[in-house]
């Protein structure tokens, strides 16, 4: 009787395991994490300490020109591994599963997304840069040298491209 109730147990968490993992799969191509982030959590990720470039879009999926910018990075992320892209949405936290996500999905974009939920925009974005009006797209390229805003789309590859040489070009203006 014991033998019976112990294997009724392992095939009740072996199927409790199996039916979890069948689930997950199911999921997994919409499964990316998006972190939902307040201005002090999100403002680590606009600094560093590193000759590294790193771009950061502020954009939403209601913005047209946010959107058509959008595969610009990607494609520049993807020809340049060392570059970080970090795309902050502003779009609102309950959309994040069933409409951020599949956009994001559908447009095959995989740069790491963060969304931004801090409801004091007029304390935030003049901390990021105080000329900013808080119109989007936004876009900030960096390193530990030097900064460039832009409160513009970018329209291609090498328009993007120019400004990050623009911010190298500087880095090694500073080294001579």
């Amino acid at each position: 009787m014991k033998l019976r109730i112990l294997i009724g147990c392992l095939l009740l968490v072996l199927f409790s395991n199996a039916q979890s993992t069948a689930g997950k799969k199911k999921t997994s191509g919409s499964s990316k994490t998006i972190p939902i982030l307040n201005f002090n959590s999100l403002e680590p990720l606009l600094h560093t300490k590193s000759d590294k470039i790193y771009i950061v879009n502020f954009w939403a999926m209601w913005c047209a020109p946010c959107i058509k910018e959008l595969p610009v990075f990607q494609e520049y992320e993807k020809n340049n591994p060392n570059v970080e892209v970090v795309l902050v949405s502003l779009d609102f936290p309950e959309d994040i599963d069933t409409k951020l996500k599949p956009f994001l999905e559908k447009k095959g974009i995989t740069s790491k997304v963060v969304l931004l939920d801090d409801p004091d925009a007029n304390s935030w974005i003049d901390k990021i840069y105080p000329n900013w009006s808080g119109a989007i797209p936004f876009t900030i390229i960096f390193n530990a040298k030097n900064r460039s805003y832009h409160e513009r789309a970018f329209q291609d590859i090498q328009d993007l491209n120019n400004e990050v040489n623009n911010i190298l070009k500087n880095k090694e203006h500073e080294k001579k």
